[in-house]
């Protein structure tokens, strides 16, 4: 899975365009980040820059981005409505995938301390980034505003976590809050009603926050206070949540519009529904919602797997139907049409380079058939290897829904889960194959005109080689975990499907043997054997395990036969 992280920076201009340009060029120019959106407001005099990337060019961008803000805005002409306290004012690196927010705070915390070494920018730290408690809450680190920092920085206990004393510097870039925080998915639910006091009490039994206390529980009564005189509360049902009701003229109903704060703790899907019960309990109903912004994949896939299991389908289908079935369970095309590839952020990150997997089957076959060396063994192998954790896959799926066998729709979903994740594991290996070998084909253009440049030559050419034999050897290892899978249904699946998974057998094993013979000829290619010895030693084993569970999987074929 690649780590991908996302950074929402707002910068204290939103009103000429040339200085936003400049700031959005900035971060463009960092290879492997995607600027998704920018957003300037002219009253706020305030822009915010969306994009996402791995985490090493993300944070890279961040900081050009800040320099380039230091270079163009000058705090002490600023004003707008929008509270800020520096030129770039927040800076929050968000988790997408493949990273922890734990993660993405210490990468907050080393972006702070260079953007104060290399620039001379005074930074806060706060949300998960924050090295002082109180500090978690960004309203902390901006108390008083720009105008209140040379205040600020000449108090020890209010200055920043890395700046000194208030200078030139300072004057003019103000004070930047760098912190981590979890992705927040806004949405709104839609109501079959116009009623802004309906939806606002819906909003108030579920946000976190939840509702004053009244005398007798009613919403007219005299507020209950403490012994300190302090306002009761009621707490909401969903942690992690802000919520209100209102009426949008656009559409003509009332929604509860909701900001996710904490994902992990409040999913899209768990929100969708104690809405949905919460509205019920008023006499409302929810028709549908509306997903505000971008949301990482995460969110819809989890979505339709909970909607998957209730209905007790199974979950091993392509992601494109989960993702389908999210937006079908939710209606989250209730307003307008829902298009994935528009809200969500892997989605959008694709390059749209095209690779041997998005070719036809009559495509890769020709491509596989020409004469160039590649496409060659190795992405063939891994191509036998998918379709033999595809077949897997599919008697599984035909099991979990044969009529009859409904009780054990759980344990054949298990398998096709499974089975989806090595095919999309294998697909994946038939391109990183060939790049392997164009890998080996680069160093060959390599200059070795000097003792130097000949010794980067033959080291370049021995790391590209090892990585060629380490490839193959992934499949063979991601190829033999799909053959326990066709044994077991082999053996319990549904009977008129065992052929198939024969087949699968047949196809996992032929693309370890033949992904075999390239970890063989790669490492024989090797002048350190070193390394090449246990990639041999673990690929006779894999071999020896693949022709005992073949022979099982033919054995329990034949039964059925």
């Amino acid at each position: 899975m690649k780590r991908i992280i996302e950074c929402v920076p707002n910068y204290s201009e939103g009103r000429d365009k040339s200085i936003i340009d400049a700031i959005v060029a900035a971060i463009a120019a960092t290879e492997g980040v995607k600027v998704l959106d920018v957003d300037p407001g002219e009253a706020t005099n305030r822009t915010v820059v969306t994009f996402v990337g791995e985490p090493e060019p993300v944070v890279e961008a961040a900081f050009q981005g800040a320099k380039k803000a230091q270079e163009v805005i000058d705090m002490r002409r600023h004003h707008g409505a929008h509270p800020r306290s520096g030129a770039t004012d927040v800076l929050p690196l968000i988790p997408v995938c493949g990273i922890t927010l734990e993660e993405c705070a210490a990468l907050a915390r080393k972006l702070a301390w260079r953007m104060y070494e290399e620039l001379g920018i005074p930074c806060y730290l706060y949300e998960a980034a924050a090295q002082k408690p109180e500090r978690r809450n960004l309203a902390v680190c901006r108390a008083g505003e720009y105008e209140a920092l040379p205040e600020k920085m000449a108090d020890p206990d209010r200055k920043p976590d890395f700046g000194g004393a208030y200078d030139e510097v300072a004057a003019k870039a103000g004070a930047s809050n760098v912190g981590a925080r979890n992705f927040l998915v806004a949405v709104n639910f839609n109501l079959n009603t116009t009623s802004t006091r309906r939806a606002m009490a819906v909003a108030f039994d579920v946000r976190e926050k939840g509702r004053k206390a009244r005398e007798g529980g009613s919403l007219t009564g005299k507020l209950l206070k403490d012994e300190n005189g302090e306002q009761i509360w009621i707490p909401g049902t969903l942690k992690g949540c802000k919520a209100i009701g209102w009426y949008i003229d656009e559409y003509g109903i009332a929604q509860v519009s909701m900001n996710i704060t904490d994902i992990d703790t409040t999913p899209l899907h768990v929100a969708f529904e104690e809405v949905s019960r919460a509205a019920a309990a008023r006499g409302l109903r929810v028709t549908g919602a509306e997903i505000v912004g971008l949301v990482p994949k995460r969110v819809l896939l989890e979505a339709g797997r909970f909607y998957l299991e209730k209905q007790q389908r199974s979950l091993g289908i392509p992601e494109e139907e989960i993702v389908k079935i999210a937006v079908k369970s939710m209606s989250l095309d209730d307003l307008k049409p829902f298009n994935p590839k528009e809200k969500v952020i892997e989605y959008l990150m694709d390059d749209g380079k095209a690779g041997l997997t998005d070719m036809t089957v009559r495509a890769f076959a020709e491509e596989t058939a020409s004469e160039s060396a590649a496409p060659g063994g190795g992405s063939i192998s891994a191509c036998m290897g998918a379709f033999g954790a595809a077949l897997a896959t599919m008697v599984a799926n035909l099991s979990a829904h044969k009529r009859g066998w409904d009780a054990r729709w759980k344990e054949f979903s298990d398998v096709a889960e499974k089975g989806q994740q090595l095919m999309t594991r294998l697909l994946g290996l038939i391109d990183e194959d060939t790049a392997a070998f164009n890998r080996i084909m680069d160093v060959f253009s390599m200059p070795k005109g000097t003792a130097e440049e000949k010794s980067a030559r033959d080291k370049a050419l021995e790391e590209a080689t090892l990585y060629a034999a380490q490839v193959p050897l992934t499949t063979m290892e991601t190829a033999l975990e799909a053959l326990p899978l066709a044994l077991q249904m082999a053996r319990s699946g549904n009977p008129a499907s065992a052929s198939d998974a024969g087949v699968a057998a047949l196809a996992a094993r032929a693309g370890i043997r033949g992904a075999a013979l390239n970890v063989r000829i790669n490492a024989a290619s090797l002048k350190d054997k070193t390394p090449a010895e246990p990639l041999l030693r673990r690929s006779d084993e894999i071999l020896r395990q693949a022709q005992e569970l073949e022979a099982q999987v033919l054995e329990a074929v034949e039964q059925h036969l």
